[in-house]
């Protein structure tokens, strides 16, 4: 086995150029990499002048501060009706997907209505002799 190991060919072949090209790669890794303080802000890198027990002590009270706030919050947060009455919510019961589509149907259904009632309305000569016009509001007739 021994015999194995020293017949077997041994590369010669110059790592210069190979250490060469990491080199340069590493190098322009190091001038590109963020600051520390960058990092911090990014919550990548914990504070380094805190003990790690106090960093993850003090991860573990943020989270349960935000849990708090978040629970104060959600407790106080409006009713449903109220968020209808308020137009915030659609007062529509339907899924959204549908909801698009009820709320152009409730529209149509609107101008429809609209459109019947204008074609219901009564004549101006009938508000006049009712009272509810003077000849003189007669629309027909525009104020010279």
């Amino acid at each position: 086995m021994d015999n194995m190991i020293l017949n077997a060919e041994i590369d010669e072949s110059p790592l210069s150029t190979t250490s060469m090209d990491r080199r340069n790669s590493l190098e322009k890794h190091l001038q590109t990499r963020p600051d520390a303080q960058d990092l911090k802000e990014r919550h990548i890198l914990l504070d380094t002048t805190v003990a790690p027990s106090l960093q993850a002590r003090g991860q573990e009270l943020a989270r349960q501060r935000t849990t708090d706030s978040l629970k104060r919050h959600l407790e106080h947060r409006p009713e449903r009706d109220e968020l209808v009455e308020r137009n915030i919510l659609p007062h529509i019961n339907a899924a959204p997907a549908l909801q698009a589509h009820a709320k152009e149907l409730e529209k149509h259904m609107r101008a429809d209505t609209l459109d019947q009632r204008l074609q219901q309305r009564p004549q101006p000569e009938e508000l006049i002799t009712q009272g509810i016009l003077t000849e003189d509001e007669d629309p027909r007739f525009p104020a010279v």
